[in-house]
């Protein structure tokens, strides 16, 4: 098992980031890397709330972590700090053992001049998720967190 940090500037607010970070509608439009897509099965935004997420790969693949062409994980809020950070405790749906067990993973907000230094560290990453992949699809995430939070809160660069 392994950690990653990633970090990214969001040109908005901490409330508006941390809002992106409990709206199912808005989870379903950034916490998805490129070439796949989001379905929301179940989100209670609450701390101790339950969520499962499944990211279904836009191209036909046999790759998937729970079944072909699917990644599905399911999780709890562990801690919300309102405004400044997210811990969810995240555990992939899958038959391959190497891929069983529970991950952390905290989001914390800072106020930086002009916005919000997002900083995401994933903790406990199975081996079976090569390191490369996991930093790529957490950086496109916080790609998609910034564009989307931007966009709605008219701050984005154009």
């Amino acid at each position: 098992m392994y950690s990653i940090e990633v970090s990214r500037f969001v040109r908005a607010p901490r409330t508006a980031v941390y809002r992106a970070l409990l709206d199912a509608d808005a989870v379903a439009k950034w916490r998805v890397p490129d070439g796949m897509t989001t379905r929301v099965h179940e989100f209670d935004d609450r701390e101790g709330g339950h969520f499962r997420i499944s990211l279904i790969y836009d191209a036909p693949t046999d790759t998937g972590k729970s079944a072909p062409q699917t990644d599905t994980y399911q999780g709890h809020f562990e801690r919300l700090v309102p405004d400044e950070q997210v811990v969810e405790v995240i555990e992939f749906e899958s038959p391959d053992p190497a891929l069983l067990g529970s991950m952390t993973m905290t989001t914390t907000l800072r106020d930086v001049d002009g916005g919000t230094e997002v900083v995401m560290v994933q903790e406990g990453v199975p081996d079976a998720v090569p390191a490369a992949d996991s930093e790529t699809g957490a950086r496109m995430s916080l790609d998609n967190l910034a564009r989307l939070v931007e966009e709605n809160t008219g701050t984005g660069s154009n």
